[in-house]
């Protein structure tokens, strides 16, 4: 694709790299038949092609951001379908996530859409303040019918009760004999308050198959949800990168995430600090050790399995098959766990959970969760696993069977209790 950036605008590092994006675009539409929002509306500016062409023309011009680009950049999940099928590597999360930041400084959003963005941008990433807010929205639901249509939407998905166990304080977990790996675990936040039994089934199989695992003091949220909506979470990124080279002095094999959206943000973190003089190194190694479960499994082999396993219908959640590119390892360890796994048929397409998109655009994520569910159905499974929270939150109402985590699965088949949603 051909790019009309002056002299002057390419000394921005920031359009340097969203020009090198843009001209690898050889706009060849391979990217639309994956796209789920063009699936559903065949709208070519609902497209990854179209919403590129919308970046372009509003970085070149160096003008505020339309309500028309806004609309269809808001309607992006962020899922990387796109970039999975694209056959010349255009790096589109680097230039959406570009294209959100320039919204988000350049363009005035109405006040009620200010306001959710900020409550979701500034509560999620905090697990007490999101169990003081899960209450409040349990004493609404009385009234949820008085409520504009965007707020009827939030509390529609949210959780009826907020998990009991505590968030897992700063510690070291032992290995259960001899030591094979070192690991620290990202506790994470949302995952702990709406179902804290995956950080549960995480530690028990991680320290069962030899591996110590310590919860890293200041480390706090990922950064994901922020990032996605526009703001600047590099102070964020940054403390976390601290905490983390603190103690990579002391020994770490790996970083380990068990939600996979916080997976695709951290393994960015050398890229979104890669002006940064004090921090591009530190940033790079921390990317570098960040593991999601699966492939730290993968690495330690499975213990045991449970035979004659129920049927799994394998749910690949867009962050881990997309942006990470971990599609087969989760399939082949329930495989090896003794479980039936059967594929979900359009499992490329987004469930419509995609971080705060179900909550920001309710009608496109229920439409893709009714898609979703369908498939599912299709494969008449008796559990679905995933590897991230939002999508067992956007399909455990509706799947019309449990809807775990995968490592609760490989935990059960390797000596750890049965799920607790398959009670």
């Amino acid at each position: 694709m051909q790019t009309h950036f002056s002299l002057a605008q390419l000394a921005d590092p920031e359009i340097r790299d969203a020009d090198a994006i843009l001209r690898a675009c050889v706009h060849c539409g391979f990217c639309t038949a994956t796209c789920p929002t063009y699936v559903l509306l065949g709208d070519e500016l609902d497209g990854p092609r179209g919403r590129i062409y919308l970046i372009k023309e509003m970085l070149e011009r160096g003008r505020p951001a339309t309500p028309t680009v806004v609309k269809h950049i808001d309607r992006c999940l962020s899922c990387l379908a796109c970039m999975t099928t694209c056959p010349s590597g255009v790096n589109y999360m680097h230039l959406v996530d570009h294209g959100r930041r320039h919204i988000a400084r350049t363009y005035r959003r109405p006040l009620l859409d200010r306001w959710i963005r900020w409550a979701l941008a500034t509560i999620l990433p905090r697990p007490d303040a999101f169990r003081w807010a899960l209450r409040a929205a349990g004493l609404a639901q009385p009234i949820q019918g008085l409520l504009p249509a965007r707020l009827k939407a939030l509390l529609a998905l949210a959780p009826r009760s907020a998990g009991r166990s505590a968030v897992i304080a700063p510690q070291v977990f032992p290995a259960e004999g001899p030591r094979r790996l070192r690991v620290a675990l990202l506790a994470g936040c949302v995952q702990q308050v709406i179902d804290a039994a995956i950080n549960q089934a995480t530690l028990r199989l991680l320290r069962r198959h030899g591996a110590e695992v310590v919860v890293v003091p200041g480390v706090g949220c990922c950064g994901a949800l922020a990032h996605h909506l526009g703001e600047d979470v590099l102070d964020r990124v940054r403390a976390n990168v601290d905490a983390w080279t603190g103690e990579l002095e002391r020994g770490l094999d790996a970083i380990v995430m068990n939600a996979s959206g916080c997976g695709t943000m951290v393994k960015d973190y050398g890229f979104l600090l890669r002006g940064d003089p004090a921090y591009a190194a530190k940033a790079a190694r921390v990317s570098q050790l960040a593991k999601d479960v699966s492939e730290v499994m993968q690495d330690l082999g499975l213990k045991g399995s449970l035979p004659g396993g129920p049927c799994v219908a394998y749910h690949s959640a867009c962050s881990l098959q997309h942006g990470q590119k971990i599609h087969a390892g989760p399939r082949q360890l329930l495989q090896r766990a003794g479980f039936e796994v059967v594929d979900v048929p359009e499992g490329h397409l987004c469930c419509g959970s995609a971080g705060t998109y179900n909550m920001l655009q309710p009608e496109l994520a229920d439409a893709l969760k009714a898609r979703k569910l369908g498939n599912i159905a299709s494969v008449k499974p008796e559990i679905v696993a995933a590897g991230n929270i939002g999508c067992i939150a956007q399909l455990s109402a509706g799947a019309g069977v449990p809807v775990v985590h995968t490592v609760e699965l490989l935990d059960w088949a390797t000596g750890g209790p049965r799920p607790q949603n398959m009670a």
